[in-house]
């Protein structure tokens, strides 16, 4: 499989879609192009194809074929458990149990749902990232009507007592959803093993195409739809279906099922290869969840001393795709992380890593050394820094910021690749800038002026290699809020 990176390890956040997958595709753009709700011939293939990619679907979580309800993606299927069963309520239940490390898609409709008057129980999770069952079924109240529980941790991978979970619920009568996005076709699961009422998946993560996902709903459970118009999907999706982007859902899940133990092992090999050399090799690295059971294809790695989106930024610049858990410049992007008991001067060091199956060992050798010598400059450069002002040197273009990196490099500048600081967000251009001692400003600006090299800004940044305070933070989200208010 190919793309356009070097070595691609955020699979955590989507995947490649497989050829096998793309193939089966490609007819229904064109030659197939009918809908399925057509009631003649013209829709038979459609339709054929709908139902096999539903059984296809069914079989990855050990459900029935009539109880798969096909989305757009997961985040549509997680706001259609949540708040088609709150709607189904009609009023005579208003309490939900939520965890605290829920994806957004999850958090925000239950949050939603406490604006409008329902009550909100959202669980902790101990020192390894899980949730407590006896907890749990302590909260449990005569009105709650829903247990939402994520399967694992976005940014983790920590398994939760799922099943555990869903015994309680189904001793207390109350639905229970699962939000198994990150995990299906990475693990196995079933839905009856499980006790689950419902259960969301998505296309995108296991090398299908975006623009599908699925909500399982289990017989007799109660949930009013969100949308109308139309009677597809059990009355509860109304619209014109995906037909091409479904089928590739379908293939996808087939292939996860068949292929599931066999890349569990090879990609969980990757990860520990990858952790174990970043230990042995750096100072101050700590792998989030370690002891807890984990997903095989995700790591959180927290580097002590070092901005995450910056790492993450550099590493870029080689072809290489990690994904930043917390911006150095934004208190809230490191909630999730605070959930799961990562320390502030961590969590701002904080990156997930994520193979895939068509990673390599010697693509992780690669990686650990350039995170291994990526780490080791941006820390010489906050110790050379120390408290003085840096100069943030902005690029409109890709090959500028190349060129004057490799340039300042030879001419001895101690340097570092950014993201580009919150004071700088309201800039056009590249989120990626490079970072001198303020000092130096004016001889960067010769060098890079007599080479011809094109620079939108040089700009003085104080405290770029520290973690911000809260009056800070608070400051810098009331000039957000009113940068908002004038667009608006």
């Amino acid at each position: 499989m190919t793309h356009t990176r070097e070595i691609y390890l955020d699979h955590a956040a989507t995947s490649p879609v497989h050829p096998e997958v793309l193939g089966l595709m490609l007819p229904y753009f064109g030659k197939h192009f009918g809908t399925p709700s057509h009631p003649l011939s013209f829709g038979d293939r459609p339709r054929a194809a709908l139902a096999q990619a539903r059984s296809r679907v069914a079989r990855l979580i050990g459900a029935h074929e009539h109880e798969i309800v096909f989305t757009s993606s997961g985040t549509e299927a997680n706001n259609l458990a949540v708040l088609g069963v709150a709607s189904a309520q009609k009023g005579a239940k208003k309490h939900l149990i939520i965890s605290s490390i829920e994806h957004r898609s999850i958090l925000d409709a239950a949050h939603h749902l406490r604006d409008t008057g329902f009550e909100v129980t959202e669980l902790c999770v101990d020192s390894r990232g899980l949730i407590d069952p006896a907890s749990l079924k302590a909260a449990v109240r005569d009105d709650t009507f829903l247990i939402s529980v994520i399967y694992a941790s976005n940014e983790t991978g920590s398994i939760q007592p799922i099943k555990e979970i869903g015994q309680i619920a189904k001793e207390k009568g109350v639905t229970f959803h699962c939000d198994c996005i990150q995990s299906a076709g990475k693990t196995a699961i079933d839905v009856n093993d499980l006790h689950v009422d419902m259960l969301s998946i998505s296309s995108h993560k296991i090398y299908g195409p975006k623009g599908a996902g699925a909500l399982y709903v289990r017989d007799h459970t109660a949930i009013s739809p969100l949308l109308f118009g139309s009677d597809q999907e059990r009355g509860l999706r109304p619209g014109a279906v995906n037909v091409p982007c479904i089928v590739g859902f379908g293939l996808a899940c087939e292939k996860a099922m068949i292929d599931l133990e066999k890349n569990s092992g090879y990609i969980a090999g990757l990860r520990d290869m990858l952790e174990h050399s970043l230990e042995k090799g750096l100072p101050g690295v700590r792998v989030n969840d370690r002891d807890a059971p984990r997903l095989a294809h995700l790591s959180s790695i927290s580097f002590e001393g070092i901005q995450a989106d910056s790492l993450a930024a550099w590493l870029d610049l080689t072809g290489i795709t990690i994904s930043a858990r917390a911006s150095f410049y934004s208190k809230r992007a490191s909630q999730s992380l605070a959930a799961l008991h990562v320390p502030p001067e961590l969590a701002f060091g904080t990156v997930r890593i994520s193979p895939g199956w068509e990673n390599t060992a010697s693509e992780m050798k690669k990686v650990v050394e350039a995170i291994q010598a990526t780490v080791k400059r941006m820390r010489l450069f906050s110790d050379t820094l120390g408290g003085e002002e840096a100069c943030i040197i902005t690029f409109a273009e890709k090959k500028d910021l190349k060129h004057a990196l490799a340039n300042l490099e030879k001419e001895g500048f101690t340097l570092m690749v950014t993201a580009r600081p919150l004071e700088l967000a309201h800039l056009t251009g590249l989120p990626t800038a490079v970072a001198i001692p303020g000092k130096r400003q004016d001889e960067a600006g010769r060098l890079l002026g007599s080479l011809g090299i094109n620079i939108t800004g040089m700009y003085g940044i104080k405290g770029l290699c520290r973690f911000k305070s809260e009056k800070e933070e608070q400051f810098w989200d009331k000039v957000k809020r009113i940068k908002e208010e004038k667009k608006e």
